[in-house]
């Protein structure tokens, strides 16, 4: 697999496809595009049309803890895989780590200070499994939950809802040697991190996320081999899949009884699939895609079950389904969490083993400097779809953002209109399905700053603030003084 392909590229292929087939052509390429063709004056697609957000709408930014922190093996925190991974030869571009990142252990009260500067009222940060229990299981590490402490103590005095994820991809390297999320016993390991986290900070801390983009670390660390822990191997992916909405349902459990007046959910990554063609074999495709895509980690806690459309090319031995499981899947999330970067047209490909699917970036709008496809209409879509197909549940995007290398003028500014003009488009899509009547409550830009962008190291900038990782110096964007300005009034104009 290329080193292009990053946390976010999607399957678009059966199991059992070779690694190489994972990626759309135009990611597999995207290294190649010219910056000069990405610029453009306007949003592509339907012109957003004004609108007034909700007064307690919550306009907010999301960070993870590997990808900001730094810090990797101070005040106790044990190593997790992406510590090893990272520090592995041949991994990461530029043989970058996480190690300082953005030093946000350390300038966390610098950060949320930009935070208020950005008029925001939100912040989803996530909280690292190994600095709260350094092998992932056994004695707490009090210098780990006292780091978290003055962090949620600062963005609650900042006037800021703490929104923390429980597990963003830094899993324990200690329990990857006991089998990694493949292995069942890891849902009793995480539920007890997810009941110590919880006690220790439920009393200021009442929305929690569980797990952000489980198709992510699990298709990419297990299947393709390309983000830690590394392995490649499509049995473990699918039984990965299976623990990880096991874990989800323990921890939802977990939290609530440490806290029952707790509003739990997960962010899960999501792509609108599109057909490529009119026909009735590419239109079956999307909806298989769709299924395997967006429903996999929805369906088990809010249905009890696995997509019915699936059933018969993914069989419950596949997955290890044991009796009694899927009662331990199925719970009452309170909210779901949405991360969305890009659309997939997706196509029937005669001949493959499962699924029977094939997905390539749009091509319609723009790109960004990663080669995703800037199209908001698909955002809407996506939106309105898993508004209608679960009931019009609580929605938070906790998830949306582009990226783009603009830097710091002769002045000191980052003029970066393209990502500007992104999130115009992206929130402009929210308030279309906001009035179209989805209940969606909140937006988290990705990212606050640039940072560690796992397999693409630091090539990759998505933040609303510009950060020269030699000095640690943080810039505000124009866009992110757009996006202030959007929170401060909650007016798109």
């Amino acid at each position: 697999m290329p080193s292009g392909m990053n946390r976010r590229s999607f399957l678009q292929t059966t199991l059992g496809v070779a690694a190489s087939t994972l990626l759309p052509r135009s990611l597999l390429t995207a290294q190649s595009r010219s910056s000069s063709p990405l610029a453009y004056d306007a949003t592509p697609g339907a012109p957003p049309e004004p609108f007034q957000f909700p007064r307690d709408f919550y306009w907010g930014v999301a960070t993870a803890s590997y990808q900001i922190e730094g810090a990797w093996k101070e005040d106790g925190k044990g190593e997790s895989i992406w510590d090893r991974f990272s520090h592995t030869v041949g991994k990461i571009k530029g043989a970058a780590t996480g190690d300082v990142a953005c030093d946000s252990y350390h300038r966390y009260k610098e950060d949320i200070a930009l935070m208020r500067a950005l008029n925001l009222n939100s912040y989803r940060f996530s909280i690292a499994w190994p600095r709260i229990q350094p092998t992932g299981t056994g004695p707490v590490n009090q210098k780990g939950l006292d780091y978290y402490s003055r962090l949620v103590d600062s963005a609650l005095e900042a006037k800021l809802r703490p929104l923390p994820t429980l597990y963003h991809w830094d899993l324990p390297q200690a329990l990857e040697d006991k089998g990694g999320w493949p292995n069942r016993d890891l849902v009793g390991y995480f539920a007890d991190y997810c009941s110590i986290t919880a006690k220790a900070f439920g009393d200021r801390i009442k929305t929690w996320a569980i797990f952000n983009e489980p198709w992510i670390f699990t298709l990419l660390g297990y299947h393709a081999g390309t983000h830690a822990p590394g392995r490649a191997n499509p049995a473990d992916f699918l039984h990965a899949t299976h623990t990880v909405n096991l874990a989800q349902g323990q921890a939802f459990r977990a939290v609530k009884a440490a806290h029952s007046d707790a509003k739990v959910g997960a962010a899960c990554n999501t792509s609108h699939g599109e057909p490529k063609t009119s026909s009735a074999a590419d239109k079956a495709a999307a909806e298989r895609y769709n299924a395997f895509r967006n429903q996999w980690f929805v369906d088990p806690p809010m249905k009890g079950e696995y997509p019915r459309l699936l059933v018969d090319r993914i069989p419950p031995e596949a997955l290890g389904i044991k009796p009694g499981d899927m009662e331990i899947a199925k719970v009452p999330l309170d909210f779901l969490g949405i991360n969305y970067y890009d659309r997939q047209l997706v196509a029937d490909a005669e001949g493959w083993e499962t699924l029977h699917i094939k997905g390539e970036n749009g091509e319609q709008g723009p790109h960004s400097e990663f080669g995703w496809e800037v199209w908001p209409d698909s955002f809407y879509k996506l939106l309105m779809r898993m508004s209608n197909d679960y009931g019009k549940p609580v929605i938070e995007i906790t998830e949306n953002g582009c990226s783009y290398g603009d830097t710091p003028d002769e002045h000191g500014r980052v003029p970066d209109q393209r990502r500007t003009n992104f999130y115009r488009g992206y929130v402009g899509a929210v308030a279309r399905a906001i009035k179209d009547g989805a209940n969606i409550r909140g937006y988290h830009a990705w990212s606050l700053l640039d940072n560690f962008e796992w397999a693409e190291g630091y090539s990759q900038r998505f933040g609303l603030t510009y950060v020269d990782f030699r000095t640690q110096k943080r810039t505000i964007k124009d866009s992110g003084r757009w996006y202030g300005q959007l929170a401060a009034t909650g007016k798109l104009s």
